[in-house]
């Protein structure tokens, strides 16, 4: 019988083969391709870690900061390339979820079995 790891790894070789990780890997490379995208989710990530930061020490972050970040999150937003990466994602999400559902009721189904012990 084959080992916990090894049926991990069979798995996950598998997942990497369905057509949702694939939509999701190619949605993923596309958007790191757009370089305009890139450097728009860059400067969105800059401007979320000074709003965190403030907010962590109590602080109201600034008005014009806020709709800076509004602005540049919408414009990405928008943008059919990342339209593609979030519905990707989600439907590779729902894949995850109903593996780990199977999982589970395996596992429920399993721990509820009877245990056979070598003689």
């Amino acid at each position: 019988m084959p080992s916990i790891d090894e049926m991990a790894k069979d798995l996950g070789h598998a997942l990497g083969r369905i057509p949702e990780y694939q939509a999701l890997k190619q949605a993923t490379e596309s958007l790191n391709d757009d370089r305009e995208l890139v450097g728009l989710r860059n400067e969105l990530e800059k401007i979320e870690s000074k709003l965190v930061a403030q907010l962590r020490i109590g602080q109201e972050p600034d008005a014009s900061v806020q709709k800076k970040y509004e602005g540049l999150a919408e414009s990405l937003q928008v943008r059919p390339v990342y339209q593609r990466l979030v519905v990707s994602q989600a439907n590779f999400d729902k894949v995850l979820q109903r593996v780990n559902d199977t999982i589970a009721k395996g596992i429920q189904e399993g721990a509820s079995g009877r245990i056979i012990l070598p003689s």
